[in-house]
């Protein structure tokens, strides 16, 4: 937005509308400020990832749903060779953030005006686990490994991981000035091609200050 636009806004009138997400890079990234603390945060659509067989009808699809911020997700209906990988660079004031994939298990619908989940393709999870990880320009490294579906252990807990969305923590990184402009790559994957693996809906990557991100799982802010 130009400066004449917004010289005579108030400070509030100017921090309401940078709290608005700002889209980027054709829409498929999007950057806001956090109502409460005034702090970055970004989503990153599973559009501007690299995804091994995004081309292919047999084995991914684009599924629009209004459960995603950006009206699409990406559904795996079956695949040996599981890999999606992507980039952001941006001038990310300092702090300290944490990058978390959203993923679903199941295909989720509506019908009747009642949202249904379908598991027909749901396999391969629990077998072997997805290992997330992030790099920075700056050198910094994290990494995580998580089973997807462990249906027995979950069904024990009472904790359901099927029908969900659930946002796997890759890890942090930490910026200390923003310029220059720090570059995050991230991927998650299982290349075990032993077995086949299926039914799982990509949404979107999340770069949210820790803390932030801490006080949001716990209630604290909404």
């Amino acid at each position: 937005m130009p400066p004449e636009r917004y010289q005579n806004l108030s400070k509030k009138d100017i921090f309401a509308l940078f709290s608005r997400s700002v889209p980027f890079d054709d829409g498929n990234k999007e950057v806001w400020l956090d109502r409460i603390t005034g702090r970055v945060c970004m989503a990153i659509s599973a559009k501007a990832m690299a995804i091994t067989g995004i081309e292919d009808r047999r084995y991914w699809n684009w599924l629009p749903t209004e459960e995603s911020r950006f009206h699409v997700v990406a559904y795996l209906q079956q695949i040996w060779w599981f890999e999606v990988d992507g980039v952001v660079k941006f001038p990310f004031p300092a702090d300290i953030y944490t990058l978390s994939f959203r993923i679903h298990l199941g295909r989720f619908s509506k019908r009747l005006g009642r949202r249904v989940c379908n598991f027909e393709h749901t396999h391969g999870w629990d077998i072997k686990p997805v290992r997330f990880e992030l790099s920075t320009s700056d050198g910094q490294q994290a990494s995580s490994e998580c089973c997807l579906d462990e249906t027995d252990q979950d069904d024990a807990n009472g904790n359901h991981k099927r029908g969900c969305w659930i946002e796997y923590r890759v890890g942090e990184f930490v910026v200390n000035e923003s310029d220059p402009a720090t570059e995050v790559r991230f991927s998650m994957k299982q290349i075990d091609c032993t077995h086949s693996k299926g039914g799982l809906c990509v949404d979107s990557v999340s770069i949210i200050p820790s803390d932030l991100k801490e006080r949001r799982r716990k209630g604290v802010l909404k």
